[in-house]
C-alpha cells in the first residue's frame, strides 16, 4: 500500500518536470523619444504556444521582471520584459524610482507609447509568429502600464494587473478589445476600493470583458518575494497570495491565448 501511495507523486513531479520548457534568454535593444531602452526576451524550445509582454514594478526592469519572464517562457511561452525607464535605469531607491515613474506615467500620452514601443520591439524580434495571440502582464507600476496598454486599443489578447493602480480608461477610448484581470490585495493601502471601482465602472461603461480577484491580507506589492527588504510599510511579499495569482494567470493565459 506504501507504494501505491507514493508512485502517484512520482507521476505528478515526473510529469510537472517534463512541463518545463528548456529557456534561451538575450537582451533587445530598442529606442523611443531618443531614449535607448533594453528589454530582456525570454524564448522556449520549440513552437510557443503563446506570447506574453512583461512590465516590471516601479524599480525598473530588474531581476524580478526578468524572473518573471523567465517562468512564463518556462511554461511555453515566448515572454518579453521591456524596459520603460531606460537602458540601466534601476533601483532600489523609493524616491528614484517615485521620479522616472513620475516622469514616465505623468504624460498618459507618452506612457502609453512607451508602452507600445516595448510590444513593437517584441514583434521585431520573430518570435511571435503568424496568428499567434499576445497578452501582457505587468507587477504594480507595470500593472498600471498593462491596463494603459489596453486601453489604447493595442490588439492584445488579455492583460494582467499584479497589484496595479489602474485608473479608469478615458472617454475616448472606445476600442478596448483585451479582457482584463486584476490580482488586487484586499488590505493594499496605495489602491483603496474607490480607485479599484472607479477603474472597474469605467470599463462597465465601454462594455470591456474583466475580472477582479482580490486576496484577503495582501498589502501592496504581494507577488514580489523580496517587497520585505523595501523599509515600506505598505507592502509586503504574501505568499498564498503570490501562488493563487499565478495560478490564476494561468488559468486566464490559457483562455485568452487559445487558437481561435
Amino acid at each position: 500500500m506504501k507504494t501505491l501511495q507514493i508512485l502517484p507523486v512520482l507521476v505528478l513531479l515526473i510529469t510537472t518536470s517534463l512541463c518545463v520548457a528548456e529557456v534561451t534568454t538575450e537582451p533587445v535593444t530598442y529606442t523611443h523619444d531618443d531614449v535607448e531602452l533594453e528589454g530582456y526576451l525570454a524564448t522556449p524550445e520549440g513552437e510557443a504556444k503563446g506570447a506574453v509582454l512583461v512590465v516590471h514594478e516601479w524599480w525598473g526592469l530588474n531581476d524580478y521582471a526578468k524572473m518573471r519572464a523567465r517562468m512564463l517562457a518556462e511554461l511555453g511561452y515566448v515572454a518579453f520584459a521591456v524596459d520603460m525607464y531606460g537602458k540601466g535605469k534601476v533601483t532600489d531607491s523609493p524616491e528614484q524610482a517615485g521620479q522616472w515613474a513620475g516622469t514616465v506615467a505623468g504624460d498618459r500620452e507618452m506612457y502609453r507609447a512607451r508602452a507600445i514601443a516595448g510590444l513593437e520591439a517584441f514583434k521585431a524580434t520573430g518570435k511571435i509568429i503568424d496568428g499567434m495571440k499576445i497578452a501582457a502582464i505587468g507587477y504594480c507600476f507595470g500593472g498600471t502600464t498593462v491596463t494603459e496598454l489596453a486601453y489604447s486599443g493595442t490588439e492584445l489578447a488579455g492583460v494582467i494587473s499584479f497589484h496595479g493602480n489602474p485608473k479608469a480608461p478615458l472617454e475616448e477610448d472606445d476600442n478596448i478589445t483585451a479582457a482584463i484581470l486584476f490580482c488586487h490585495g484586499d488590505a493594499d493601502p496605495l489602491v483603496p476600493d474607490e480607485v479599484i471601482n472607479t477603474a472597474t465602472d469605467g470599463l462597465d461603461a465601454k462594455g470591456v470583458d474583466w475580472q477582479l480577484i482580490r486576496y484577503s491580507g495582501a498589502k501592496h506589492a504581494f507577488s514580489n518575494p523580496k517587497a520585505d527588504t523595501y523599509g515600506l510599510a505598505p507592502v509586503a511579499y504574501d505568499e498564498k497570495a503570490d501562488k493563487r495569482s499565478w495560478a490564476q494567470m494561468r488559468v486566464f493565459l490559457d483562455e485568452v491565448l487559445a487558437p481561435q
